[in-house]
């Protein structure tokens, strides 16, 4: 999709018809909220909730966030921020062997960095599923004696077995009709470390029968001993995430409970256990609700964490930060916008329809957010020597350059000019083409914010390419100067003056793969890696270039939106990396 044809008009958003409908009906306006996640009991003590909604965003620590990730940031922050309600942020801590604190502290940097915090009505609203261990045992030792959970001792080879499949029903377990006192001494053997991992595991007692097949039984705890980051060694046995998640919402007073479609199959059992522990007062109506939307597929992107873990130790990029990288940390240091994430959200809205949104959507994003922001520098990447033969030796001049041309109020900066100045290579042809309106022999060209300029020659070295060009400049021909306009030119070119210029590193990043499918057929997707993904160039910059700070971000005139890197930038010595191309270079 070339850049003329990306939709301008925010897309639609089912999940606000829903808000709005539960708003406009009073759906949730009973619920009380003590200040802090409880039970039934807890909240009844709180006041009227002042949140009109509460969404939750709620990751698991074990990885880094990437771009698939930020819509549901924007989606469940930005809805909360609309209807004046709260999102929680909220760390799905409950499997101890994938978690870290340094995927913890990654996730609240990237959130934070997108624009979004959970300080509201007074309270931090930052929580850890983990920190909800005894309530969700409490739950169970509830299900188990109203008679609707069992301990199983099946090996998994026979659950897996016994489960059934799509079109055969299930088979019962030997131990769902064990007696609840049975299996409440069971299960806290089990709690007490008294039986070996695997050895047996908690299920819910629903339907073997179900043609759904996640309600037919499903695992509910299992022994597992594992140091949990947040615990440590106190529990020996852990909950399942499709039973923790409901417990977590309820807790927490959600409102909107917004998944991806792969949960939807898992609603059933969300509203089951909920239902259930409502009949035994540990939980109050209004129950938390889910709802399912797409996850986002992106055209020239992996973002299977199997396949960016593979990428990462691979050594394919150089880290998680990698800024060819789909992850959050990768798309802050190539440049990527919080504003340009925020309204890439809008553009694709959120459907329940799986469709691939082009990569072009979000690169558009980044450039019309990076357009109003960016200050204008001059930058040459592929430079070769110009020479004023008629200028001066030693002396330079101030000429004037606006910091952002629709921003007058920002002002202009010093460009300074001198006797030698570094051009683009590709500003010269010794035999020009057809419409070729730039520097060669006899034309004449203006030096942006500078003067005209004829060239008179050029020279070459042994293998016969161009290594410098002269040229001739007009006094009176200055930009900004009552002459400037007596001399008409249909070219303009840019330029550094070679005494000042800041000799840079500079990174252009483009699409880590080359296909829009990467592994798409029989393809192993690591064959279809761009091998032009990353160039390293030495390139002439405007001296105002050496000051900038790490994560400043420029336009550098004719080229596109660079960042100085904020790993790898030093004082007085700046790295950039290009974050995108005026236009779109991929266009066919």
């Amino acid at each position: 999709m070339s850049a003329d044809k990306t939709p301008i008009a925010p897309a639609s958003n089912f999940i606000r018809n829903i808000v709005e409908r539960d708003i406009e009906q009073g759906t949730y306006a009973s619920r009380h909220w003590c200040g802090a996640p409880g039970d039934a009991s807890k909240q009844a003590t709180g006041q009227p909730d002042p949140a009109k909604i509460r969404t939750r965003f709620p990751p698991e620590p074990n990885g880094y966030l990437h771009i698939g990730h930020a819509k549901s940031i924007c989606l469940n922050f930005g809805l909360a921020r609309d209807y004046n309600g709260v999102c929680h942020m909220r760390f799905d801590d409950t499997n101890p062997e994938k978690e870290d604190a340094e995927y913890v502290n990654s996730i609240i940097d990237a959130v934070q960095w997108l624009g979004f915090g959970w300080e509201a009505f007074g309270h931090s609203h930052l929580y850890y599923a983990s920190n909800y261990f005894d309530f969700m045992y409490r739950a169970a030792e509830y299900l188990i004696t109203s008679g609707n959970a069992y301990v199983d001792q099946q090996s998994a080879e026979e659950m897996r077995i016994n489960r059934g499949t799509l079109t055969e029903a299930g088979k019962n377990s030997p131990w769902r009709d064990r007696p609840a006192d049975e299996n409440l001494a069971l299960f806290r053997e089990m709690r007490d470390g008294k039986h070996a991992d695997g050895s047996m595991i908690l299920r819910a007692k629903i339907d073997m029968a179900s043609p759904n097949i996640n309600l037919r039984d499903p695992a509910i705890y299992r022994i597992k001993r594992a140091t949990h980051h947040n615990t440590g060694d106190t529990w020996c046995i852990y909950p399942m995430y499709t039973y923790a998640h409901p417990l977590e919402d309820a807790l927490e007073g959600i409102t909107h409970s917004i998944c991806t479609l792969e949960f939807e199959d898992q609603r059933p059992f969300y509203d089951w256990v909920l239902e259930r522990l409502a009949e035994g007062g540990l939980l109050a109506h209004p129950l938390p609700k889910q709802y399912e939307f797409s996850r986002l597929n992106l055209s020239y992107v992996v973002l299977s964490k199997r396949k960016l873990i593979e990428l990462v130790e691979g050594g394919h990029v150089s880290g998680w930060d990698d800024p060819r990288l789909p992850t959050l940390a990768g798309a802050r240091r190539r440049g990527y916008t919080p504003e340009g994430f925020r309204l890439f959200a809008d553009r694709i809205g959120v459907s329940k329809a799986d469709s691939w949104i082009e990569y072009t959507i979000l690169e558009d994003c980044m450039r019309e957010t990076l357009n109003e922001s960016a200050e204008r520098r001059i930058a040459v990447l592929d430079p070769i020597k110009l020479v004023i033969d008629n200028y001066p030796e030693g002396q330079s001049e101030d000429c004037f350059a606006p910091n952002h041309p629709q921003k007058p109020e920002l002002g202009k900066r010093v460009v300074p000019l001198s006797r030698e100045l570094w051009i683009e290579r590709e500003d010269f042809m010794e035999v020009p083409s057809k419409g070729y309106f730039r520097l060669f022999p006899e034309n004449t060209v203006r030096l942006r914010y500078g003067y005209v300029i004829k060239c008179t020659g050029f020279e070459k070295d042994a293998d016969g390419n161009v290594t410098v060009v002269h040229c001739d400049y007009l006094p009176d021909t200055k930009s900004g100067t009552p002459g400037a306009d007596a001399i008409k030119v249909k070219g303009n070119i840019h330029w550094v003056s070679a005494a000042h210029a800041y000799a840079a590193e500079v990174r252009l990043y483009d699409r880590l793969f080359k296909e829009a499918h990467p592994g798409s057929g029989d393809r192993n997707y690591l064959d279809d890696i761009n091998p032009d993904s990353l160039t390293v160039i030495t390139a002439q910059l405007e001296p105002a270039l050496k000051e900038a700070k790490p994560e400043e971000t420029f336009q550098f005139e004719r080229h596109g939106y660079f960042v100085a890197d904020k790993k790898d930038s030093a004082a007085g010595k700046p790295v950039f990396n290009r974050t995108v191309t005026l236009r779109d270079a991929w266009q066919k």
